[in-house]
């Protein structure tokens, strides 16, 4: 078998692992770090579930090596909330039930995340185009675009001390 030494910030803790080099980074996070938010639905690219952060950048993880990630951060679902409480994308997908079965919602917060943090005042547009990566099979997008329109908008609103 062959291995490779790997060191990884995901979700602000560092990880120093030895993984086989074809395992990919989606089974590492799932299988390594039991990081089981991230799904693995096509293991094809196609349909987002597996969507994470990495350096910044939106990424399918079924797509890449675990090898590959030597030295970069992460950012999974995990890492959305802050204890108990949701962030406030996650609290716009409750409010606006942009979920239904949960299968696809992970790789929807990570894919929304990225785009949120680069687009302060989407257009419903915009949110469509940025999340046309990700499939769902049950809610036909209308909430989640709601919801990520909805976060965008509380984000823009500053809170009182």
């Amino acid at each position: 078998m062959n291995e490779r030494a790997i060191r990884v910030t995901v979700n602000g803790r560092t990880y120093e692992k030895t993984v086989e080099v074809r395992k990919t980074l989606a089974d590492f996070l799932r299988d390594d770090l039991d990081l089981t938010g991230t799904h693995l639905g096509c293991e094809h690219g196609v349909c987002g579930a597996c969507t994470i952060v990495l350096d910044g950048a939106a990424v399918r993880s079924c797509l890449m090596f675990a090898a590959q990630v030597d030295g970069r951060q992460i950012e999974t679902v995990e890492g959305l909330a802050e204890g108990d409480r949701l962030n406030p994308l996650q609290e716009a997908f409750r409010e606006h039930h942009g979920l239904q079965c949960g299968f696809c919602t992970p790789g929807f917060l990570m894919t929304l995340t990225c785009f949120l943090r680069e687009t302060a005042n989407p257009t419903e547009a915009e949110v469509r185009e940025a999340i046309s990566g990700n499939l769902c099979r049950c809610t036909g997008y209308k909430n989640i675009v709601a919801a990520a329109l909805a976060a965008a908008r509380s984000a823009a609103t500053p809170t009182r001390s």
